[in-house]
């Protein structure tokens, strides 16, 4: 093989017309609709569009998909009244074609885009108060289990060192 036979190769190459297949495999970019920023003005959560998909961020981490962007929005904003409760400062901004999705969910149920997003949210708030008692009521049954185990415990060990021969 000669001294000049990469150099070749790579001048090929670079002369060689792109290969269109290539292009096929590469994802399609997002495109932000909803943003919820904190104060510092850093991105919590978004909702973009990434062909036909909508997909939700939280924390730069993806966290689903659907193909109607108005459940992520109730959610987004959910998250932003929970946020806003607990005293930090939050901002939700969302694109016009989110807007108008809204607009015409929320004609279709004879609401305002308003009232139906804030009925939406109502169904997150709620679902949250049902789950927030009942964890509480979990964590009593789990210290008593935990107390009962402990108190199980105990005696059997105190056997095991008498069962033991001692020296």
């Amino acid at each position: 093989m000669s001294q000049n036979s990469k150099a070749k190769r790579d001048k090929r190459k670079k002369q060689q017309a792109k290969r269109p297949f290539l292009s096929l495999n590469a994802q399609q970019q997002v495109q932000n609709h909803a943003v919820l920023t904190n104060e510092e003005g850093q991105v919590v959560a978004a909702i973009g569009l990434q062909g036909r998909e909508w997909l939700l961020a939280i924390g730069g981490q993806s966290m689903g998909n659907a193909e109607n962007p108005v459940p992520m929005l109730a959610m987004l904003q959910h998250l932003a009244n929970v946020q806003e409760k607990e005293g930090r400062k939050v901002t939700l901004e969302y694109s016009d074609l989110i807007k108008q999705l809204l607009a015409a969910l929320a004609e279709d149920a004879g609401q305002t885009a308003e009232e139906y997003l804030a009925a939406q949210v109502a169904q997150f708030e709620q679902a949250q108060a049902e789950e927030e008692p009942a964890d509480g009521e979990e964590g009593g049954d789990d210290e008593a289990e935990a107390v009962t185990d402990a108190s199980d415990a105990a005696p059997a060990a105190e056997g095991d060192d008498a069962a033991k021969p001692q020296a």
